[in-house]
Formats: C-alpha cells, structure tokens, sequence
C-alpha cells in the first residue's frame, strides 16, 4: 500500500503555491505509506540552462562540486543545496556530458533527476519530514507528483523511493506491484534504457522512457502499458508539459481525480483533495480501468 497524488496547474496564478499544495496533498497520505517520501516538481524552464538534481548520503560532496564541475565540462555552473540533495544549473549544450562527469568526481552521488523543468527531491521517512527538509512548500511551478511508500518488493532507502526518472524531464510514482518485471528488465537492457534499482517501478518508469523515445507520445506509452505490463498498477506520470495516469484493468488500487478550470488533481484517496481551492465546484470521479487520462500544455 502506497499514496500518490499529482497536480497540474492550468492557472498560472496558482503557480507560486504548486509546492505547497502538493506536499499538503502527500501529507494527507501519511499513512498509506511511512517508509520513505518523494516528490517532482516542474518548475519555469530557463532559456538555455539545463537543471540536475543530485543526492548524496554526505552533503559535504557538494562543497566545491560547482566550481569542479564547471571545470570539467568548460562553462560555469551554479548549484543550490537542500539538505542531501542539490540542484546543478548549467549550460544546457553540456548536459549531456555531465552525468560521466558527475561520476567521475563524486563517485557516491546519484542523480535524481534532469532536464530543463524538473527536480526530484526524495528521502527516508515521513511525507511532512521530507517536504520540509527540501522546502517544499517554498516552491513554484507547472505541475508535479508525489509518493510517499510503504515498501514490498525492495529494501527501504532513497535509491528506492519515488519518484523515478530515468530520462529527461520524465518521472513516475507507483502504487501496486508488476509481476513481469524481470524481463521486462532484461528487454531495457537490450534496448540500451538502464534501470539502476531493483524497484519495478523503475522498470515501469523506465519502459515508458523506451516508448516515448520510439516515438510514442505520453498517451500512447500509457496505452501500450496497459498490454506489456502484468499486475496491479496506478501511474501518475509526469514529462516536461504533460500529465498523465493510467489504472491496470482490474483497478483494485485506489486512486480518485478532480477537475476544475484551474488544474486537475490526482490522489489515492479523496481527502488528498479537500484542501485544493475549488474543489467543492470541482468534477470529481474515479479512473476507470485501463483508461487513460492525460494533460498536456
């Protein structure tokens, strides 16, 4: 049993308060999931700069990474620490050259996340804990997913929590469980996507990526899940301007959505809801089965 919630902004007056209203949306899931807690954020994308989100079991990693990294790659970099994770802003050009060289000089840091929109700041421990220990609440932006996780299939540490990216601007949070997604790993591996963990939620973050690179649209990734994943699964996907979520065909996890002209809103259970300005006007209803639904700008 896992909680999720995501939110999509269609009114750009409601931008400044996106992580504020989520993090209160994943605090209301506390007890569907105490392990570990996660969330993605989009936020304004910025003409020419590319953003990595970084963890690190020792903050003290981070001291002069900036300076080492911009070496590195020859153009300058910016970084901003939260706790154990840390943004890296640097010239979008270069992006693709960081991640070996991110390896290279800190070869215990993970990368959460990258791209031009998103950060993913995820960690051990209760959703209220996290979301403050990241300022959360302080942040703005488009639309963004949360988990917060009560583990089944692999051991309880940040490597583990949700969400999971496995290509830019692309993430996704999972409650269920696939009972395929060993080979569905091995398939991956032979299409070059990598999985890093032993989730099956990253597998299922990671055929999504392998989708949509063959070309399929978020929508269409969603529908072709719907015939290669086995088990029992709600998706909450995010991607650079879309927003998407899809239920297995037998739909026993729980999941419910809200719809107003200022966004729409995806939770576990209602009362992740009851909070969001509106939501008394709102469409609310359940997903259907094997049903997708899905946003774009």
């Amino acid at each position: 049993m896992c909680g999720i919630v995501g939110l999509f902004l269609k009114d750009p007056a409601l931008e400044p308060a996106l992580g504020e209203m989520l993090a209160g949306m994943l605090v209301t899931m506390t007890d569907r999931g105490p392990d570990s807690a996660g969330l993605a954020l989009y936020g304004p994308q910025e003409s020419g700069v590319a953003k990595i989100t970084v963890q690190s079991d020792d903050p003290a990693a981070f001291e002069g990474l900036d300076t080492a990294l911009a070496e590195a790659l020859g153009g300058p970099v910016a970084l901003s620490a939260a706790g154990s994770h840390a943004v890296l802003r640097l010239d979008a050009a270069r992006a693709g050259e960081a991640p070996a060289a991110l390896a290279s000089l800190r070869p215990g840091m993970r990368i959460t996340s990258r791209g031009e929109t998103i950060e993913i700041y995820k960690e051990v421990g209760l959703p209220a804990d996290v979301a403050a220990r990241f300022g959360v609440a302080g942040m703005a932006g488009t639309h963004g997913i949360g988990h917060t996780r009560m583990a089944t299939e692999s051991a309880v540490t940040t490597r583990g929590a949700h969400p999971f990216s496995t290509a830019p601007d692309q993430c996704l949070v999972h409650n269920g469980s696939l009972s395929n997604h060993h080979n569905l790993r091995r398939q991956l591996a032979r299409a070059g996507v990598a999985v890093e963990t032993e989730n099956d939620s990253e597998v299922a973050a990671a055929y999504l990526t392998w989708r949509m690179q063959e070309g399929a649209s978020l929508g269409d990734a969603l529908e072709q899940a719907l015939d290669d994943l086995d088990g029992f699964f709600t998706f909450v996907v995010g991607t650079r301007d879309g927003f998407g979520v899809v239920r297995d065909p037998i739909a026993c996890k729980p999941a419910v959505m809200a719809e107003t002209d200022a966004y729409v809103a995806f939770g576990s259970e209602y009362r992740a809801l009851v909070d969001l300005p509106g939501i008394e006007a709102a469409r609310v209803w359940e997903p259907e089965p094997a049903t997708v639904y899905f946003w774009t700008r």
